[in-house]
């Protein structure tokens, strides 16, 4: 699958740098472009009909316009290019509009990485779904469409497993896999500070959904390990 590129908007040249940098962390993004006004941000995306942008990482406190006003100048252009709010904005009425104009997420300042980084990949897994060919089979396929965007649901889960520490042994994987080289349940455990016998059933739970694969580690003594990477 090609990268997902990314216009970063943001009008504070060390917070524009920053999330360019997050974002080229996430593995499958990559930044095309740093606008630091709403018009130079309208003016990017206008130009080719934005075919150069997936994703926009708009902070909507602009210098010349709010954020909510892009996106609405982007929808009467007919620009269908989505949307990640970066902002301190937590009016109600501004996330209300925000969701009426398309915006795929929300994320408030300031955040963690960890954050950052969950909302790209509910994103990207979102994103493959939308783009995938044929029709949806059933209600449960668009649900899971939009659920992948909103977040794990507590219910969703398996007894016994919770979402924060499954971000949390996701965040694990992430960090310490390398190419050819993923973690064992042992090194998850001591990464995540949970026992070895719940970071397995998380790891092992991931593979289940698709998010991980288990390979076997060759080359250690004694009984064989498996290692697990991030899908």
């Amino acid at each position: 699958m090609t990268d997902i590129r990314v216009l970063v908007v943001e009008d504070e040249p060390l917070l524009a740098e920053a999330h360019a940098a997050y974002t080229e962390r996430v593995r499958g993004f990559v930044v095309v472009g740093v606008a630091h006004t709403a018009r130079a941000a309208v003016a990017a995306l206008r130009a080719n009909d934005g075919g150069d942008v997936d994703l926009v990482l708009l902070d909507f406190r602009l210098p010349d316009l709010h954020g909510l006003d892009v996106c609405r100048a982007l929808r009467a252009a007919g620009s269908s290019v989505d949307v990640l709010a970066v902002t301190s904005a937590r009016d109600l009425a501004v996330v209300r509009t925000a969701v009426s104009l398309g915006v795929t997420h929300y994320l408030l300042k300031p955040f963690t990485f960890a954050a950052f980084r969950d909302k790209l990949e509910r994103y990207a897994d979102y994103r493959a779904q939308a783009l995938a060919d044929g029709e949806v089979a059933a209600q449960h396929d668009v649900d899971r469409m939009f659920a992948t965007l909103r977040g794990t649901a507590g219910h969703s889960l398996p007894k016994g497993l919770d979402a924060q520490t499954l971000n949390r042994v996701r965040a694990a994987l992430a960090d310490g896999s390398g190419p050819g080289a993923g973690l064992s349940a042992t090194e998850v455990s001591a990464a995540t500070g949970i026992s070895r016998v719940t970071a397995r059933r998380y790891l092992e739970y991931l593979v289940t959904i698709d998010r991980a694969v288990r390979t076997p580690r060759y080359g250690t003594p004694g009984r064989p390990e498996v290692e697990y990477r991030p899908r």
